[in-house]
């Protein structure tokens, strides 16, 4: 078997995971199952953070639940939901880990709401802008599992040093 180096996962009857990549979406929601579902066949080991009690069905088998991000520096962390109460203070705590890569979902024609958020909390601007948004690539995504496919795409094109899109030719 030979790993896809594009998404962790060997050609065959049998996958190999790529073993240090974490995928973690905060607030539990349609769009962060799906996400997660899909990461764990790219070779993510799963992890959704919720610090209320909220639930979601269809996350997969395996999936680490959390309140809090973890300080785990193969992870890419993609908050689902920017209209959670919590938002400032996740992505603050989230900022003060070793986490590769921070993104959150959002309409890209609106001021994203973690910059007030965060600069409420004293999150210095520099902090602030570690926090890519928009996430993802621009199919026009709108059902959860299209949101999820435009969110892995661009999150696997930026660990594999790619700008992502289409290839010509």
């Amino acid at each position: 078997m030979t790993a896809d180096p594009n998404c962790g996962v060997a050609h065959g009857d049998a996958a190999d995971p790529v073993t240090d990549r974490v995928l973690v979406a905060v607030f539990a929601s349609p769009v962060a199952a799906a996400l997660l579902r899909l990461g764990a066949e790219c070779g993510y080991a799963p992890v959704l953070v919720e610090p209320g009690d909220r639930e979601v069905d269809g996350l997969p088998a395996g999936t680490t639940r959390l309140t809090a991000v973890p300080a785990e520096p193969h992870a890419d962390v993609v908050v689902c939901d920017h209209h959670r109460d919590e938002l400032g203070e996740v992505l603050r705590d989230a900022l003060a880990t070793s986490t590769r890569w921070i993104g959150l979902m959002g309409n890209p024609r609106h001021v994203g709401p973690h910059v007030a958020a965060l600069a409420a909390l004293g999150v210095p601007p520099a902090e602030v802008a570690r926090v890519h948004r928009p996430i993802g690539l621009d199919i026009g995504s709108r059902a959860p599992a299209e949101i999820a496919v435009s969110t892995l795409a661009g999150l696997l094109a930026d660990r594999n040093g790619r700008a992502g899109g289409f290839l010509d030719g």
